[in-house]
């Protein structure tokens, strides 16, 4: 039996922290590794020791991508050598289910926790797993791209090594197969580092479930309950939660022997997921992760284990003991991404100006992030996972929505309203998933927001009242003040996906106080307004700064970017510009300048967050304008194409 003293964790972020947490509570040193970008994140200012991982052949001063660090097994292991670790985390997504890497771990006299490298070939990837189920007799879904018929619509296109919804594509027609091929790959390959991928049908409304197993190097084999994922947006899980609800006992024993048979078939060591799509009686297996999933501690919380801990002990060479047996309680995860529903899914970039949740028993934060960390383009859009546990699931809903809602965010937009609207959803409520609920019911649940008016009248008054307070001239005028009543005053917010800035008229008498139609301002002070609407008083907590507006109040908190009132001319861009709707680089371009365009044809590729988005042209017309190759880094605005339409070249 071995003894692990130092541990390297191969990824970064919320795992990279999960996996430290665990090896501080157990007395082992911990090693980080890191790209240029991550050179201040959480986890690298946790860990004992830390190792910046570069490309010695990259341009001098290059931010090295995930291609030239995370994904360079060489240069993890030399780091491992160089910071005296015995032993390789490898967390999940990057190299967690990569075979060489594991072979090349042991062979470099490392302990590899995590299952042997044969197996990871069978079973991580997602092609040789179903040839393996299908040979024990599981059910299986397949197709062959070749041989595909209007019949067998709509496809799925997948990555064969990796998962988190990277290099997943729905094809609704055949002609698109061959180009959702392609991109499928390409994001694979920048995921993964392998681009292979595979097809299968797609079942539009059955449930995603998955079984938690546990495997020692001396045969015996945990079951460690099920989960069910059916809340995702194009196939990346947004919800997950233990036990999964309403599942049939026939399904849930068919689903339990399914997982036991699958890692005994291959000498499984170690954590790993074998998920399934289940509609109603009928499970069909769909791919075994050969790695610690994103969603494990919806599990710690019902079995009240620490599966990295587990995870270690196998690795050292410890027995498992008596299964445990069934799960107690209920608990749900959310994933927190920096991205806006509102402005179809954007990436959120910049910095975190706060990141506070109130301390809670039946709460958990695993994050990536804290106040004043700055999210990049360079990595998912996950900041966050929050978990609640409650004796039953009711309670756990209900704990987890009071959470999202009284956290501090300041600086991004995120998901935390579309995640509270799916949680006081009535059919979420009742247990009632499958995987297209999400994009059913995404109208319904975005109109759900909270468009408090409050908020913006609270930030537009502090920020009156910091503005008077800090002036060096005419400081005794009250604050808005105008001596003529008829023309108030008018301070206006951007609002993203909307049909336009948000505004708040306001004046203020001699007396200085507040007027704003439909509500009254009981106090103004620079950090804290209260409202009276109706007859409710409520007060916020503001924080002013330079260029945004922060509002914390009973419904969460807002951030807002106060639009100038006076625009540089530098500033304005052309009719028909196309315009980068997200810190992105430029994977490729379709078009040249002097091309006819019809609406709908691409003209750019971008990726973000390691996921591709397509620039369509908006209408017919031709490119008159085109400023991006291939490579290229943008940031939020920039110009990228400039169409004209033929209506347009005549009014010129």
């Amino acid at each position: 039996m071995t003894t692990i003293r130092s541990i390297l964790v191969a990824n970064r972020g919320e795992i990279a922290r999960r996996v430290f947490r665990t090896a501080r509570d157990l007395g082992i040193a911990t090693v980080a590794v890191h790209s240029d970008a991550d050179a201040h994140a959480p986890f690298v200012a946790e860990a004992d020791r830390a190792v910046r991982l570069y490309n010695p052949s990259a341009p001098a001063g290059a931010v090295n991508a995930p291609a030239e660090t995370y994904l360079r097994g060489d240069l993890i292991i030399e780091a491992a050598k160089k910071s005296g670790a015995d032993a390789i985390h490898p967390g999940y997504g990057f190299l967690s289910e990569n075979a060489e890497f594991a072979q090349a771990v042991a062979d470099a006299g490392l302990i590899w926790i995590g299952p042997k490298p044969e197996t990871i070939i069978s079973m991580g990837s997602k092609i040789e797993s179903k040839k393996l189920m299908k040979e024990a007799g599981v059910p299986i879904l397949e197709i062959d791209p070749d041989s595909a018929t209007e019949a067998d619509l709509p496809l799925l296109v997948k990555a064969s090594a990796g998962g988190g919804g990277r290099g997943m594509r729905i094809v609704e027609k055949l002609a698109d197969l061959p180009g959702e091929l392609e991109k499928a790959s390409a994001e694979a390959a920048s995921a993964f580092g392998d681009g292979t991928v595979f097809v299968e049908p797609f079942l539009a409304t059955a449930r995603h479930v998955e079984v938690q197993v546990l495997a020692d190097q001396h045969g015996n084999v945990w079951i460690l309950g099920d989960r069910d994922c059916s809340i995702q947006r194009r196939h990346q899980k947004v919800v997950e939660e233990a036990p999964a609800p309403n599942l049939t006992d026939a399904a849930r024993t068919t689903l339990h022997d399914a997982a036991r048979a699958a890692a005994k078939a291959v000498d499984y060591v170690g954590a790993g997921t074998v998920e399934f799509m289940v509609d109603g009686d009928r499970v069909v297996f769909l791919e075994m992760n050969t790695r610690l999933q994103v969603e494990h501690p919806v599990t710690e919380e019902v079995f009240g284990i620490d599966l990295v801990e587990l995870q270690i002990g196998v690795a050292e060479g410890n027995e498992l003991g008596e299964e445990p047996g069934e799960p107690v309680g209920h608990s749900i995860e959310v994933r927190l991404y920096a991205e806006d529903p509102n402005a179809d899914w954007a990436p959120q970039t910049g910095v975190l100006r706060a990141f506070e949740f109130d301390d809670s028993p039946n709460i958990r934060i695993d994050s990536a992030v804290e106040s004043g960390s700055e999210v990049g383009i360079h990595y998912d859009a996950m900041i966050a996972k929050v978990i609640a546990f409650g004796v039953d699931r009711a309670s756990a809903i209900r704990a987890l929505d009071g959470a999202l809602r009284t956290a501090r965010i300041h600086g991004l937009t995120t998901n935390r309203e579309l995640l509270r609207a799916i949680l006081r959803d009535d059919e979420f409520a009742a247990g009632l998933m499958h995987t297209a609920l999400l994009n059913e019911r995404i109208e319904h649940w975005t109109s759900q927001v909270s468009q408090d008016e409050n908020y913006v009248i609270a930030a537009a008054v502090a920020e009156a009242v910091t503005a008077a307070r800090s002036s060096k001239v005419l400081s005794r005028v009250p604050t808005g003040f105008r001596n003529i009543p008829n023309f108030p005053r008018t301070r206006r917010y951007e609002n993203p996906g909307g049909d336009g800035p948000l505004e708040v008229r306001y004046s203020t008498g001699s007396n200085g106080v507040f007027d704003v139609e439909g509500v009254t301002v009981v106090e103004a002070e620079p950090a804290r307004v209260v409202i009276e609407r109706d007859g409710v008083r409520t007060t916020y907590d503001v924080d002013v700064a330079v260029g945004s507006v922060d509002v914390d109040g009973p419904e969460g908190s807002r951030s807002f970017i106060p639009v100038p009132v006076f625009v540089d001319p530098s500033d304005a861009v052309a009719e028909g510009s196309l315009l980068a709707p997200m810190p992105a680089s430029v994977i490729s371009v379709a078009v040249e300048q002097g091309q006819h365009v019809e609406k709908g044809d691409t003209i750019v590729v971008l990726e973000a967050m390691k996921m591709q988005h397509t620039i369509v042209a908006p209408y017919a017309g031709v490119v008159e304008e085109l400023n991006v190759t291939p490579g290229q880094q943008l940031e939020t605005g920039a110009v990228l194409a400039v169409i004209e339409t033929p209506e347009s070249g005549d009014e010129s």
